[in-house]
């Protein structure tokens, strides 16, 4: 299908469209006078020399108004219209418009699941403005930059600026199309946290504060754009810690309102659930998603990309944070889950008999901090008793403990939903106990497990751009009163 501007010799072909999709059609020579006026724009769409539909805006120096659209019985629901709507925008922004109006019948249920599809929204009713029927008309509306994001990330070619600040890395990435990764900075805190065994809240947004400004920069220059080369803005606005998450959001509300591109809101675990996409092409949905970081440990039934049923959660600790405390415990430093992984890899995994804290609860939630407490509790026996700790034995033990339950939960998910795939994500989604665990006991049901690289496990942007490049597509947009939101439910 092509879009080109519409001539007078269109109109014949145009007129019987026209006539067949209204009850007061135009004459020929209504769009004769428009063809021929300056501020206005029309197209058509013409597919092996056939026209399928036309469409028309007229500019004003505060947006542009969609005068009349219409398609061919023959080619609705394909994109005719969605097409030529799009086109129209892309015009409109060409010559400045910042915003575009329409009517529609109040009745036209179809039109209007179109429009608000393609990013308008209701502005208000005009009583009685269709003369033929007196029947009502919906005012819609819709920012062009909007309109014109949507369409280059349906397009596949939009360009996306994302943040992503809900811990303690401050991140940014440009990324076109959802896939092609142009840059994707991390300045991360680990230096300042370890002193303190720990994420310290405060700090983490202060360095946030600190950072932000130059990692945005950076990720810019290295893709080689500036804001005028990018069609959204995109950041995570929940979970996360509250202080760490509002500055990210702030300083992309901020780009927002001074370029005037979209806003687009990210779910840190969507993102994780994203970073497996974007290193793996053919993951496809149904899945089930295990996300374990040191925030969250969450079990996912994916059935479509964007739609989120959580199957279960911890109850209290998060597996990165129970990792990081015993660590702690041992002197072995923060981060700790590297550590313990590293040990664990010289210990005996069956040495210390540590409990299987709701292996048999019978659904999917999980429970750390019984596990940490008998870690502690046997450290301190065997220190009254004046014995040595084996330390790798110990931590093959812990992790083996905290790798048992999750397997056997995520492979009961994988058979009672019936997936073929399985995806993990998170910053311990890099140990490689886990993953090596969950692929073979997977694969022995017929499941592919789809894991990302190391550095999209950890925190990072890139995930969020590719989660905020679907988002965009769908015209979910973030408006500038929307606040950081510490426990955003993933759904």
């Amino acid at each position: 299908m092509e879009l080109r501007p519409m001539e007078l010799a269109h109109m014949a072909a145009a007129l019987t469209i026209e006539s067949a999709s209204f009850n007061t059609p135009w004459t020929p020579g209504m769009f004769a006078e428009e063809l021929a006026q300056d501020d206005r724009v029309w197209l058509v769409a013409i597919d092996a020399g056939e026209l399928l539909g036309y469409g028309g805006i007229m500019l004003a120096p505060d947006g542009a108004h969609v005068m009349n659209i219409a398609v061919a019985a023959s080619a609705r629901r394909q994109g005719t219209a969605r097409a030529l709507m799009m086109a129209l925008a892309r015009e409109a922004a060409g010559r400045g418009a910042r915003r575009m109006t329409l009517e529609v019948r109040a009745t036209n249920t179809a039109a209007l699941e179109l429009y608000r599809g393609l990013g308008f929204d209701s502005l208000g009713v005009r009583p009685g403005y269709y003369d033929d029927t007196g029947e009502d008309a919906v005012i819609m509306w819709a920012d062009v930059a909007r309109l014109t994001a949507i369409a280059a990330a349906r397009e596949g070619i939009d360009v996306i600026l994302a943040i992503e600040t809900s811990c303690d890395e401050t991140a940014a990435s440009v990324m076109r199309g959802g896939s092609e990764t142009l840059s994707s900075v991390v300045a991360t805190q680990v230096d300042f946290h370890a002193r303190f065994g720990g994420v310290v809240p405060e700090i983490a947004s202060r360095k946030h504060t600190e950072a932000i400004v130059g990692v945005v920069d950076e990720a810019l220059e290295q893709a080689g754009l500036g804001f005028g080369d990018l069609d959204a803005v995109a950041v995570t606005y929940g979970p996360g810690l509250i202080g760490a998450l509002v500055v990210g959001v702030a300083y992309a509300k901020g780009l927002s309102l001074a370029t005037g591109l979209p806003l687009v809101g990210v779910n840190h675990l969507e993102g994780h659930i994203f970073a497996n996409r974007l290193a793996d092409p053919e993951l496809t949905t149904p899945l089930i998603a295990l996300v374990v970081s040191g925030g969250h440990t969450s079990l996912i039934h994916v059935p479509e990309w964007g739609e989120y049923h959580t199957l279960g959660s911890t109850l209290d600790d998060a597996a990165g944070e129970a990792f990081d405390k015993v660590a702690k415990l041992l002197g072995l430093g923060y981060p700790g889950g590297p550590a313990i992984s590293r040990l664990a890899e010289q210990g005996d995994p069956a040495a210390i008999p540590f409990p299987r804290a709701m292996l048999h609860s019978g659904d999917y939630d999980f429970s750390l901090s019984g596990l940490k407490t008998a870690v502690l509790t046997y450290v301190r026996h065997e220190q009254a008793a004046g014995r040595e700790i084996d330390i790798p034995n110990l931590a093959a033990s812990f992790q083996a403990a905290v790798i048992d339950v999750q397997v056997a939960k995520a492979v009961r998910a994988a058979e009672e939903y019936g997936v073929r795939d399985f995806c993990l994500g998170g910053g311990v989604a890099a140990n490689t106990a886990l993953r090596e665990a969950l692929r073979v006991a997977l694969a022995a049901r017929g499941v592919r497990l789809s894991v990302p690289p190391f550095s999209l496990c950890t925190d990072n942007a890139a995930m969020i751009a590719s989660a905020a490049h679907f988002r965009l597509r769908n015209g979910g947009f973030l408006g500038l009163d929307a606040e950081a939101t510490a426990s955003l439910p993933l759904g």
